[in-house]
């Protein structure tokens, strides 16, 4: 496969400054922040202010190296990382689904933020609960998940 060539499109921002003790999910975060798209894309954002929540995608700029087998914060056993959320990926993309609070001109004020200050956002797409919720699916080993971890300790980040 030939490599590919990502741009960021903006930033991330939040009062998330290191990875420990920030929320492993959206669904544990409180926190408000801002995505601040670059001018070259403002115009994009158009018609997005009537959606609930949107989708961040970004690249773990901060993460270590991939590892094929990983113990998720949500267990305490290994796992295949495919199997996981882990940041330590081959190639470190990240995604969140967040509430869209308002936008203000280039910038969207986003809730729920999870992801750590400073972050390349990659793109933005709007959630469709009737074709991204699925509530009734299964979730493999989290079903039965052996920790109850809610924020990150910093196992998967270089040291900052």
């Amino acid at each position: 496969m030939s490599p590919l060539t990502l741009t960021p499109i903006g930033v991330i921002r939040s009062p998330h400054r290191e990875a420990a003790g920030a929320p492993i999910q959206p669904a544990y975060a409180a926190a408000e922040g801002r995505v601040i798209v670059e001018p070259a894309y403002a115009e994009a954002l158009a018609d997005l202010e009537g959606f609930d929540r949107i989708w961040l995608l970004y690249w773990f700029d901060r993460a270590r190296p991939w590892m094929p087998r990983v113990v998720p914060y949500r267990d305490t056993r290994t796992h295949g990382l495919f199997a996981t959320r882990a940041p330590a990926r081959p190639n470190p993309v990240g995604m969140s689904v967040v509430r869209l609070l308002r936008r203000e001109g280039r910038e969207l004020v986003v809730g729920g933020i999870d992801v750590l200050d400073g972050t390349p956002l990659l793109d933005i797409k709007p959630y469709v609960p009737a074709w991204d919720a699925w509530p009734d699916a299964r979730a493999g080993w989290l079903d039965a998940r052996r920790a109850a971890r809610e924020v990150a300790d910093g196992r998967f980040h270089r040291e900052e």
